[in-house]
């Protein structure tokens, strides 16, 4: 996984043209400043700064606190201002072309119906509104230039009791653009077992699920994820690494009994580095975030943005961060970026055909590629 000087430099310059996939991106969290602003304005809300790159750089440094807590109430201001069809067409638009210009050609944006009522909008208008923006900005990129597909993941959040009414919402929707379910919000003291029939529902359904876990909280977090709530993905899942054991003399790993599950079983990580250290999930430095080694040891990692506004990220920043401080090649964002494809909440051909046709051929126009 070390690269040379040289490759590190070449490597980086090429990241911004690399096709890039993301299955853990909040629609609410990746909100243009300038957007914010004037939302804000239409409905009276109160901004911590009324210029773009104040506003911007508040949102970094309130998110950069080390608590998940703190991290989560810089979301008032977000939320605030999606509360009409209107706001919701225009930020779902937005987010996509923001994500076609990063390079990205699949994503999964993530969003709780449910925070979005206060103006008088029913569960099934905002998955409407948001539809209806995603689609817009797929047709407006594709105008650009660009491709991209896009899916609604639509999520329930944790401390409220509305968990199986957003998960029959979400089944309801499925030609409509939603493509799996997920539950957010505070981790610890929330598990999957709170609402356990709503788990069985969604398998009776045959409905994707990702769910947040091993962020806020740890192991035994994971654990609930995959086994009650029979998650196809873990959103984050990066705490899985007090489960494994280190002989940093001998240079081996002893895997716990989830551990051992989670990777027997490829059990995709929604993997946020940047977020991560944010939020004091794990790490202290992106040479030292957990997602290297859970690669090393052939877990099925993905890596995602989580909220590009408050994380002040991209998916380019990301790789590039990980290329200049934790050795990574191109090799090594090749295969994060093929196993998310292969993890996407979409048929298997359609896999296939994103792999294929768009992501390794986008690689191999990369000068020296070996993939």
């Amino acid at each position: 996984m070390t690269s040379t000087p040289s490759s590190v430099s070449e490597t980086v310059a090429a990241i911004a043209a690399l096709p890039k996939v993301v299955l853990h991106d909040h629609l609410d969290g990746g909100l243009r400043p300038q957007t914010i602003i004037e939302l804000a304005a239409e409905i009276g809300h109160d901004l911590p700064a009324t210029d773009a790159d104040a506003l911007g750089a508040w949102f970094v440094e309130s998110a950069d606190s080390g608590s998940l807590v703190r991290y989560l109430e810089t979301f008032d201001h977000t939320i605030a201002v999606m509360q009409t069809r209107e706001a919701l067409v225009r930020v779902a638009r937005e987010s996509v072309l923001d994500l076609a210009a990063d390079g990205v050609v699949y994503a999964e944006q993530r969003w709780a119906p449910e925070q979005h009522l206060r103006a008088g909008l029913s569960l099934q208008d905002t998955v409407d509104a948001v539809q209806a923006g995603l689609e817009e900005g797929v047709a407006l990129a594709a105008a650009q230039g660009r491709t991209i597909r896009v899916g609604q993941l639509v999520t329930a959040m944790r401390h409220a009791d509305r968990w199986q009414e957003i998960a029959e919402l979400a089944v309801a929707n499925r030609s409509n653009g939603v493509v799996g379910f997920d539950i957010a919000g505070a981790e610890d003291g929330f598990p999957p077992s709170r609402f356990p029939g709503v788990w069985q529902y969604l398998a009776d359904q045959n409905f994707p699920v990702t769910i947040h876990a091993g962020e806020a909280s740890g192991v035994s977090s994971i654990a609930e994820a995959v086994h009650l709530g029979q998650a196809s993905r873990v959103g984050h899942g990066v705490r899985l690494i007090e489960d494994i054991s280190f002989d940093e003399h001998h240079g081996t790993a002893a895997l716990g009994q989830l551990a051992h599950w989670v990777r027997d079983h490829q059990i995709p990580l929604e993997l946020c580095p940047v977020s991560n250290l944010q939020t004091g999930a794990a790490g202290t430095s992106i040479a030292a975030h957990p997602i290297t080694r859970l690669k090393e040891l052939d877990f099925a990692v993905t890596l995602n943005t989580d909220n590009r506004l408050m994380s002040g990220t991209s998916m380019t920043h990301e790789m590039t961060l990980l290329v200049e401080q934790a050795g990574w090649t191109l090799e090594d964002l090749y295969d994060v970026t093929a196993t998310a494809a292969w993890s996407a909440f979409i048929h298997h051909d359609e896999r296939r055909a994103l792999i294929d046709d768009v992501i390794l051929p986008g690689y191999q126009e990369i000068q020296g590629a070996q993939l």
